[in-house]
């Protein structure tokens, strides 16, 4: 037997990269985005495979940013999860980003849907309903931070606006996501402007994804979609909206219904009055939907809430009543003024004391006159009738849909399509995770800002239908696999499949590879995972 020199011994992680790349591969990932980004005959590393590449640094769950990509593969099987030739020195920053501005060129939106309602289908997703919502990604960096500074036509313009992160002090830029109600899949992605509403866009962005995809769904979204205007965009479309509690008719509504309208809904924890409306010249069925959860959650803000404002008022109560006016009106007129700023308290037993005062030194004489100046005395109580709307509100909101047949859309799916409205929260908690490799972007311009969002969708994408994949296969087998505790579950998260998948190395010995660690757990688990997935680990 020949002696196996260290040279012929090649031993390279390979971890959970192998289940990314292989739920890539059944996407046909690569393929579509070298056909509609193009190539060229003399680059080693295609758009196609450095997206894969930026996918895989995404999902490594090691908080490495985009610009030490080669870093990230330093060590790992680049070659066995890329592509034959390709080393981590070709995933430079130079070609990252020539292919972040091909990205861009193409346009992103139109980019990412058409991947992603290509994976959709050939996954079975169903998209018969689509939730919408918005958050904000904060940058570092000035990007064009004087006001004299222009960007180019039609490029995102980061700036300041309302952070979800409470990062006010931080530029930031919009994202745009639609996700399936059926496995949380993102279907359509917008990177926009740091300052933009959601109320002044979220109709016409529906309406550009309907006319160009010809998606017949049920579209879902959350108080900024109605409004007057959105409601007459979309008056073709069918649509479940939570109605803001800022208006005039919701808040009647609110304050007078009938404990007796209420019937329990299928859903545990609920109950569900419906009632007719026509908001904005629109037939729309309404459902003030009263939630137990809700209601406890509610009261014990609303107890916090009270308590904050009543410290506050007593202090500043305090402050009154040490200031001296010149006359009894005056003084009335600033309590007045007082009490009606205070949203929960009032003033009760309102007086007024004269006060004189002299202001020579030492004993005034009989006959001397001292100035008069007049303070007011209050005791604060609540306001009983206020409190009380309040708390009759808690754990009550409103929902609106302009499908007005129950045997089309019962009541019980109004209220849980909008429960499933989560799927876009969950989707923008995931591109916010502190492990994720963009909680704070570092990129030089804003063109790459918005590509790279765009590969945190498709990070998303390609995350969210591996998991999918994984409970229905496990639901099919009547199977199940360990949880974090133990415990038998068929419905993991595909995070911690991958945490289940540390320390897997291809070793490659005189050119024969083999894959160690490969435990009877990662076996049982791999055979849930489709072929694609289990090559990249050696196994038929």
């Amino acid at each position: 037997m020949s002696k196996i020199e260290a040279s012929d011994i090649r031993v390279q992680d390979l971890d959970h990269c192998g289940l990314i790349a292989g739920i890539c591969d059944s996407m046909g990932l690569v393929e579509q985005l070298d056909r509609l980004l193009g190539t060229h005959p003399q680059e080693i590393v295609t758009p196609g495979q450095a997206i894969k590449a930026m996918i895989l640094n995404g999902l490594g769950f090691v908080s490495a940013p985009l610009y030490l990509l080669e870093n990230f593969f330093v060590g790992k099987a680049t070659e066995h999860l890329l592509g034959e030739g390709i080393r981590p020195e070709h995933l430079n920053d130079d070609r990252l980003g020539r292919v972040l501005d091909k990205m861009y060129a193409f346009g992103l939106t139109e980019l990412f849907v058409t991947v992603a309602l290509s994976a959709a289908r050939h996954f079975g997703v169903d998209m018969h309903s689509l939730h919408l919502d918005s958050s904000s990604l904060h940058v570092d960096g000035d990007y064009l931070s004087n006001e004299d500074d222009t960007a180019e036509p039609g490029t995102i313009h980061i700036t300041h606006g309302y952070s979800r992160d409470h990062r006010p002090d931080l530029k930031q830029f919009m994202v745009d996501l639609m996700c399936s109600g059926d496995g949380d899949i993102p279907l359509y992605l917008r990177v926009g402007d740091g300052n933009e509403t959601d109320s002044a866009i979220f109709a016409r962005l529906i309406l550009e994804f309907k006319q160009q995809w010809d998606v017949d769904a049920l579209f879902v979204a959350d108080a900024a979609l109605y409004t007057a205007d959105n409601l007459q965009q979309m008056a073709q479309l069918r649509w479940v909206s939570r109605v803001p509690a800022t208006l005039k008719c919701a808040k009647d509504l609110l304050q007078n219904i009938h404990p007796d309208a209420f019937v329990p809904s299928s859903l545990a924890g609920y109950q569900i009055a419906a009632c007719c409306n026509c908001y904005a010249s629109i037939p729309q069925r309404w459902l003030v939907v009263k939630s137990q959860a809700r209601l406890e959650s509610d009261l014990k803000q609303l107890e916090k809430r009270l308590a904050k404002h009543e410290a506050k008022a007593r202090a500043a109560l305090q402050q009154l009543q040490s200031q001296k006016f010149a006359c009894q009106p005056d003084a009335l007129t600033a309590a007045a003024l007082f009490s009606q700023q205070l949203p929960y308290h009032q003033l009760q037993d309102l007086q007024t004391i004269e006060i004189i005062e002299h202001k020579k030194r030492g004993r005034p004489s009989k006959n001397a006159v001292g100035e008069k100046s007049y303070q007011i005395r209050a005791v604060l109580a609540p306001k009983d009738s206020v409190i009380d709307t309040e708390r009759q509100r808690a754990g009550l909101f409103l929902l609106a849909t302009n499908v007005l047949d129950e045997q089309v859309l019962s009541n019980d799916q109004i209220l849980q399509e909008y429960k499933a409205q989560q799927s876009t929260e969950r989707g923008f908690r995931f591109l916010k995770d502190p492990l994720f490799f963009t909680s704070s972007v570092f990129l030089k311009t804003p063109e790459r800002v918005a590509a790279l969002a765009a590969v945190m969708g498709l990070c998303l994408l390609v995350y969210s239908l591996g998991q999918r994949a994984l409970r229905l296969a496990l639901e099919r087998a009547k199977q199940t696999i360990d949880n974090q505790v133990g415990k038998p579950t068929a419905k993991p998260t595909l995070r911690w499949v991958f945490q289940c998948f540390m320390s897997i190395h291809l070793l490659t010995v005189n050119g024969v590879r083999q894959i160690t660690n490969l435990t009877q757990e990662r076996l049982w688990i791999l055979q849930f995972f489709g072929a694609p997935c289990r090559k990249y680990y050696l196994l038929s």
